[in-house]
C-alpha cells in the first residue's frame, strides 16, 4: 500500500486543520473543538508579531482573538496547561492521561532531589503550598525571596519558584491563568473539573490512548513519531503497542512518498487511502504559520513531506543567521512557498516586512502578491496595526 506525496500532504494538512474554509466562529466551543482536533497548542512568549499560540489559532480561524483562549483556560476550564514536548494548552478531557506523565516527572525529579535541595526547595514547598491553600492563586513574583533576582532557567530560579514548578509538573498545582504571560498557580483540585481530576487510567490505557490519538492527528506515523507526539509515553511502549495492533489488523504498513520521490514506511489505519482521497483540498489563500505550528513541529517530517527545511534562528548569533531572528513560514494550498521576516511596530501601528524568501521555483506574480497582501492585511489587524509597510528590497532571492 502506497500513498503519493500530494495525497499525503493533503491528509496531513487536513488532520492539522489547515484545509477547507474556516468557520466564522473562533471562540468558546468552536475554539475548544479546534484545540481538540490539533491535540494541543504550544505556548511561546516571543511576540514579534503575536505570540506563537495565538498565531497557530489565527492561521486556522481568522476571526480568532487572544482573549478567547484566555477565557477557555481561566473561566471555562475547557483546557489546561502542562507539558507535551514543551509547555502547551491541552483539552481538559485529556487531563487523566497526563497523570502518567506527572507521576513519571515526579520520579525523575526525585532522583535530582539533592540538586533541588541545594536550591532550598524542600524548605519552601510546604510554605508555598500553605500560602496557596489559604490565600488563593500565586505567581512566582508573589513568593520570591529576592524580587530583584532573575534566573535564566530552573537551575537559577529562586527556591519558591522552583517549588512552584516542581509541584505543577507533579500535578499538585495547576495553572489557573496567565497574566502578561506569567503563570498563576492554584491547587489542582480548584482548577481541574472533578470528572477529569478524579480519574486516573492505568498505564496501559494511557499508552493505548496516546498512540491512537497521535495517529488520528498525524494520519500516518512511525512508532517514534507516535511516542514523540504527546511525549507522555516511551518509544518502547509505542513499539509494543504497534506490534500488537498490527497483529490484530488494526494497523497496516503504508509507504509514504516523500517530496523527493523516495518512500518511507509508516503505520496507518487500513482505510488510509480512502481517508486521503476524502481529504478536502487545502485552501488556496496564503497563510503565515508560527515557527511552532503543529504542522511544522517535527522539522524532519516537514522536510520529507514538503521539501521545506526550516530552523528557527532565535538562538543563532546574528552574524550566523541565514534568514533572521524570527522568520515565519508561508503556506499556500498544499505547498510551503517561502518564509517572511516581519515585525509589528505597534507604537507606529505598522506591520513592517523586512524580507520574503520564496522557495525554489516559486514566483511572486500579481495573483500571488495579491494573496500575500490580503494575508498581511489580516495579520496587521490581528497584531493591532493599521498598515503594512514593505521595506526596500523585501523580495529576496529564493531560499537555498
Amino acid at each position: 500500500m502506497q500513498l503519493n506525496n500530494l495525497s499525503a500532504r493533503k491528509l496531513f494538512l487536513h488532520r492539522h486543520a489547515l484545509s477547507g474554509l474556516p468557520p466564522a466562529q473562533a471562540k468558546g466551543a468552536d475554539l475548544a473543538a479546534l484545540i481538540t482536533q490539533l491535540g494541543f497548542v504550544q505556548l511561546d512568549s516571543i511576540a514579534t508579531v503575536e505570540r506563537a499560540h495565538h498565531m497557530i489559532l489565527f492561521a486556522r480561524r481568522p476571526a480568532y482573538r487572544p482573549p478567547a483562549l484566555d477565557r477557555l483556560l481561566k473561566h471555562d476550564r475547557a483546557i489546561f496547561e502542562h507539558w507535551t514536548h514543551d509547555a502547551s494548552v491541552i483539552p481538559v478531557q485529556f487531563f487523566p492521561h497526563w497523570r502518567l506523565k506527572m507521576a513519571r516527572d515526579a520520579d525523575r525529579l526525585a532522583k535530582q532531589w539533592k540538586l533541588w535541595q541545594r536550591h532550598g526547595v524542600d524548605e519552601k514547598s510546604d510554605a508555598v503550598l500553605a500560602q496557596i491553600t489559604n490565600h488563593g492563586p500565586v505567581c512566582s513574583s508573589d513568593v520570591r525571596d529576592d524580587p530583584a533576582r532573575k534566573g535564566d532557567g530552573w537551575w537559577d530560579w529562586h527556591p519558591a519558584k522552583t517549588a512552584l514548578e516542581y509541584q505543577w509538573r507533579c500535578g499538585i498545582l495547576s495553572v489557573t491563568h496567565r497574566h502578561n504571560f506569567q503563570k498563576h498557580y492554584d491547587l489542582t483540585e480548584r482548577v481541574i473539573p472533578p470528572q477529569y481530576r478524579d480519574h486516573t487510567p492505568d498505564p496501559d490505557q494511557t499508552i493505548d490512548w496516546a498512540c491512537n490519538a497521535a495517529l488520528d492527528r498525524l494520519g500516518f506515523a512511525t512508532t517514534g513519531e507516535l511516542a514523540a507526539f504527546w511525549d507522555i509515553i516511551t518509544p518502547a511502549e509505542a513499539r509494543n503497542w504497534a506490534a500488537t495492533q498490527q497483529k490484530t489488523g488494526a494497523l497496516a504498513a503504508v509507504e509514504i512518498e516523500n517530496a523527493d520521490g523516495s518512500t518511507r514506511t509508516h503505520l496507518a489505519r487500513p482505510d488510509i487511502i480512502e481517508s486521503a482521497r476524502n481529504a478536502p483540498d487545502p485552501t488556496g489563500r496564503i497563510r503565515v504559520l508560527s515557527p511552532f505550528d503543529p504542522a511544522l513541529r517535527d522539522r524532519k517530517r516537514a522536510e520529507r513531506l514538503f521539501n521545506f527545511q526550516y530552523r528557527i534562528e532565535v538562538f543563532t548569533p546574528a552574524p550566523k543567521r541565514k534568514y533572521g531572528y524570527y522568520v515565519f513560514p508561508l503556506i499556500e494550498g498544499a505547498n510551503l512557498i517561502g518564509r517572511i521576516d516581519m515585525k509589528a511596530h505597534r507604537d507606529q501601528s505598522t506591520l513592517r516586512i523586512t524580507a520574503v524568501w520564496p522557495e525554489q521555483g516559486v514566483k511572486f506574480g500579481k495573483l500571488r502578491q495579491k494573496r500575500l497582501d490580503s494575508e498581511l492585511a489580516r495579520m496587521a489587524r490581528f497584531a493591532g496595526c493599521d498598515r503594512v509597510e514593505y521595506l526596500d528590497g523585501w523580495l529576496r532571492d529564493p531560499a537555498l
